[in-house]
């Protein structure tokens, strides 16, 4: 599956540390009624039984509108529930890899942090990056922040999708326009949203303004 540029726009990465009035797939729901273009599911917690059960559930939403479905870190997982997609950091298996064990249906994401990593992760066959954090962030305080420059650089390197991630929200967005990125992947920012649907709308509008072609 490759990926479209329009699938990177408004990319919603699940943190179930916002779950209580609403379960994760009551606030994923409201995330996709608000405009979301890819929904990816990141458990660090859940054991593998856990993890397989909530991912088939996941998938069968994100399937009844449109949206594709990736799974963070877990090959096996991705595989066992047809996931449309795995996404892998620089410490997880590197996409070469990724693409033996899932073949050439599954669309392979990759983080990188530098031109030299992206181009290797294109050469490797990933069909999009993730590039951050763009800005500081309390979902991964540890990691180190990719400056406004960098981003370019790493869009200008490669020549398939790019979505910027970390610490991104409606302040701030509109800093990532002429970047080179197709879209802005959110944790937080959709989550912990009071109204999630609305935030989402909302979103997806500055999105559609920042990252116009």
């Amino acid at each position: 599956m490759k990926c479209r540029k329009e699938t990177m726009r408004l990319y919603a990465v699940t943190d179930r540390a916002w779950t209580g009035k609403q379960s994760l797939l009551e606030q994923t729901e409201a995330a996709l009624k608000g405009g979301v273009t890819c929904v990816q599911l990141r458990e660090k917690e859940l054991d593998q039984e856990e993890f397989l059960k909530e991912a088939i559930e996941m998938k069968k939403l994100c399937k009844a509108y449109g949206i594709p479905f990736v799974i963070n870190d877990n090959v096996e997982i991705a595989i066992k529930c047809g996931a449309d997609g795995i996404h892998v950091g620089q410490k997880d298996m590197e996409a070469g890899n990724v693409r033996e064990l899932v073949g050439e249906g599954m669309m392979i994401g990759v983080s990188v942090r530098t031109p030299e990593q992206a181009a290797a992760a294109e050469a490797a066959g990933a069909d999009y990056l993730g590039v951050g954090a763009v800005f500081h962030t309390s979902t991964k305080p540890d990691a180190d922040d990719v400056s406004h420059e960098t981003l370019k650089k790493i869009c200008g390197t490669v020549s398939i999708p790019v979505v910027a991630i970390g610490g991104i929200s409606k302040k701030n967005m509109r800093q990532l326009s002429g970047s080179g990125a197709d879209g802005a992947a959110l944790v937080s920012a959709i989550f912990s949203a009071e109204d999630i649907e609305q935030e989402c709308r909302e979103l997806r509008c500055l999105s559609e303004q920042t990252f116009k072609k």
